[in-house]
């Protein structure tokens, strides 16, 4: 049965282990994760996929500014691939896109498989006028508005604004060395 949850301390190891299976050590030098990187992920949207004790996914969401408007970016999406197929990612994205639109969150950006995302809503038009601060596929830099219009006038470069982790956090991710990224 699968059970989802907040993620916790805990979950640390399990969770690199399976960015680690999905992604490979390269999701290291991705546009995303070079935003991501030194920064705690948005208060109550961090969230994990059990199956019998065991974590299979995982989901977060960052705060990002995109052109000077407020919103979040999504990432990384991961799933065991013993889970892929039965609905993990599926239920995970539901819960993280519901759970920012009752917190109040305006619009969600991700770069990610534009068929896959499609489902949920997710466009490349919301992004055309917004740039990220490394190499990205333009198909695969999605938008999706929680509030009807909340990234109408957006144009710019996508930051980062969420708050920093301490060091002495278990989940501490030092910020990267400044280096061009590779695609998202």
């Amino acid at each position: 049965m699968l059970h989802l949850r907040d993620e916790g301390p805990a979950d640390w190891t399990a969770r690199e282990t399976l960015l680690d299976t999905v992604f490979g050590a390269d999701r290291f030098l991705k546009t995303s994760e070079a935003l991501r990187a030194g920064r705690m992920p948005a208060a109550g949207l961090a969230l994990t996929a059990e199956a019998d004790g065991r974590l299979v996914g995982s989901i977060r969401l960052w705060h990002v500014a995109a052109g000077g408007v407020s919103a979040l970016l999504l990432g990384p999406l991961a799933v065991d691939p013993t889970a892929q197929g039965l609905g993990v990612g599926s239920a995970l994205m539901r819960r993280a896109l519901n759970r920012a639109g009752t917190l109040g969150h305006g619009a969600v950006l991700l770069v990610g498989d534009p068929a896959y995302y499609d489902r949920f809503g997710f466009s490349a038009s919301l992004t055309a006028q917004l740039d990220l601060p490394g190499p990205v596929e333009r198909p695969r830099f999605l938008g999706l508005e929680l509030r009807d219009g909340h990234l109408g006038g957006a144009c710019g470069l996508v930051v980062a604004t969420g708050a920093f982790v301490h060091a002495d956090r278990p989940d501490f991710v030092p910020a990267l060395p400044a280096f061009v990224p590779a695609a998202a």
